[in-house]
């Protein structure tokens, strides 16, 4: 049997960007996807796959995806790998396989990613196909475009599969570089509180995808490859040439995201991390105010970091729901949680889930 680990995320800055070849600031974290590959059972000639978070196993023939039947969705992250290596003439045989995820589904710290990329680590490792970073990132991003049909850029897959303990990793979306970026949360008398809003989030949805397509279009009419290669100092030029007021939106947020993370990068380079802060909250209002990809949850959560004394706050993830990130003081958490929980029985919102959230290593074996 083997076995690997991958982990979830938080994204620290850079969100809509990673689709427009732009900039990306994540961090891995201690939950995540644990999967475990075993040749199949004499004489079988499928595929099973078993979930600790489904009563149901599935189980299928060998297959490309054209040829793929209809299953649940859930091990469709966990068949995609195994059916894209076939149709790239890898000779996949029977085999077993079981996840467990301890990433909360549903918030925004990327539990998808999480399972797609351990469960890719583990039929590499156990095939012996020795796939290099480049191979495993494109296996791992096809899997969600192709296989399951989310239009995700592939932040996740890039963190899950190179993060670092204690740093989080600056990506480019277009070469798909990464650069390991110091994040000494203890060293600065900080942390980072997570506000899990248990709002429903969901990249599969149209409304992602609608904005990704909203961003391709205004690139065309811009005549620019992608938004990416809007200079924030050209942003009012660009804009000036759009005449539709949605597309004006969201070149504003993707251009001035792309500018948020390359000062993020900067000042967590020079050893500044406290005066991030501002730059955090600036992403959320952009993203409530001109991608408008924020609900009265995460915006609640928001305000009340703030009252608490956080100095930066934000919604993280794809939007319309999920988890909310503060840095706040380490001597200020549990204040700042009880202003959260407080706020949203104020409102009538259910009870968040609160945690602390430190940088963790990407995807790893575990001893079987």
């Amino acid at each position: 049997m083997t076995v690997w680990r991958a982990p979830g995320r938080i994204n620290l800055v850079g969100e809509h960007t990673d689709y427009n070849d732009g900039f990306v600031l994540p961090f891995a974290l201690e939950v995540g996807c644990t999967a475990a590959v075993a040749p199949g059972p004499a004489g079988s000639d499928g595929w099973s796959v078993r979930s600790a978070q489904q009563p149901e196993p599935v189980v299928v023939r060998r297959s490309g995806l054209a040829a793929a039947p209809d299953v649940p969705e859930w091990s469709r992250y966990v068949l995609g790998a195994l059916w894209l290596l076939t149709d790239r003439g890898v000779e996949v045989p029977a085999l077993d396989l079981e996840v467990d995820s301890d990433v909360p589904s549903g918030a925004g710290l990327s539990s998808s990613a999480a399972l797609v990329c351990s469960v890719a680590r583990a039929v590499d490792d156990h095939l012996g196909l020795d796939l290099d970073d480049a191979a495993l990132f494109a296996l791992t991003r096809d899997v969600e475009n192709d296989a399951v049909g989310a239009p995700t850029g592939g932040m996740d897959q890039l963190v899950s599969l190179r993060g670092r303990a204690g740093h989080a990793l600056f990506c480019d979306m277009r070469s798909h570089e990464t650069r390991a970026v110091p994040l000494d949360l203890a060293g600065s008398g900080l942390a980072v509180l997570v506000a899990d809003t248990r709002a429903p989030h969901q990249h599969s949805d149209g409304e992602y995808g609608n904005r990704r397509s909203g961003c391709e279009e205004a690139a065309r009419r811009l005549g620019v490859p992608a938004l990416r290669d809007v200079a924030a100092a050209d942003l009012d030029h660009a804009l000036a040439r759009l005449d539709d007021d949605e597309l004006r939106r969201y070149v504003r947020h993707v251009v001035t995201e792309d500018d948020r993370v390359l000062s993020v990068v900067r000042l967590l380079d020079e050893g500044r991390l406290p005066e991030i802060g501002p730059l955090l909250t600036a992403s959320h209002v952009s993203m409530r105010d001109d991608f408008r990809i924020t609900v009265p949850e995460v915006d609640t959560a928001v305000n009340a970091l703030h009252g608490a004394g956080a100095l930066g706050a934000r919604m993280t993830g794809g939007g319309f729901g999920g988890c909310v990130i503060g840095l706040v003081p380490e001597s200020a958490v549990e204040p700042a949680g009880e202003a959260v929980r407080a706020a949203f029985a104020d409102a009538g919102f259910g009870e968040p889930s609160l945690f602390t959230a430190t940088p963790a290593a990407g995807a790893h074996p575990i001893a079987g």
